[in-house]
């Protein structure tokens, strides 16, 4: 089984530190802004077509808790909101979002605390190691209810990250393509049904 190796568990320790002092220097406000926007609204439109009314929704890599930001009270059950960085959870937990808790977690690690109706990959699945993808991915689906939907956002091309959601427990419902209103940036994104 693939590990994490020391040198692997020292990069993602600074990778913490430094996204931490990214956090606070404001170098991540813009995920909040237009640029990001369409891909925000699809992450939406999937959740809105392919998930139930009132989903429990789990956002791996929520940031400040921008897409609960986007989305209406009455469309959730729950939500929870996963980042790496302690600095971005306090700021979402500072907004007292109604049904929604954040936390600060290591996704090579985590493990939710209780099934859900959707699970979205918030540009953070590239950032999990390669040597122990398939096994948070595995994980992460064994919170995913049966006919949950699973949905991932990968900035630009995400180069060895979508071989990984072409698995006999994953049906691919949609795959797009979404650029900013001046093109210059795009996403990939995905949304799968748990067989």
């Amino acid at each position: 089984m693939s590990k994490l190796s020391y040198l692997d568990k020292f990069h993602i320790w600074r990778r913490k530190l430094r996204w931490n002092r990214q956090y606070k220097k404001g170098r991540w406000d813009y995920l909040r802004n237009d640029v990001e926007a369409p891909r925000y609204s699809k992450i939406l439109e999937f959740i809105k077509q392919h998930s139930k009314k009132q989903a429990s929704i789990l956002d791996l890599g929520s940031g400040e808790g921008v897409l609960r930001m986007r989305l209406e009270n009455e469309a959730i059950g729950y939500f929870l909101g996963i980042d790496f960085s302690k600095f971005s959870i306090e700021t979402a937990n500072n907004y007292k979002f109604k049904n929604a808790d954040f936390q600060v977690a290591d996704l090579h690690y985590y493990k939710p605390p209780q099934e859900f109706d959707v699970i979205v990959f918030n540009e953070a699945f590239y950032y999990i190691n390669d040597a122990v993808r398939a096994k948070v991915l595995n994980r992460i689906l064994g919170k995913l209810k049966k006919d949950g939907i699973l949905i991932t956002s990968i900035f630009k091309e995400g180069s060895g990250c979508w071989k990984y959601f072409d698995i006999p427990e994953l049906e691919q419902l949609d795959f797009s393509k979404v650029a900013s209103e001046k093109g210059t940036a795009y996403w990939k994104l995905g949304v799968y049904r748990k067989l």
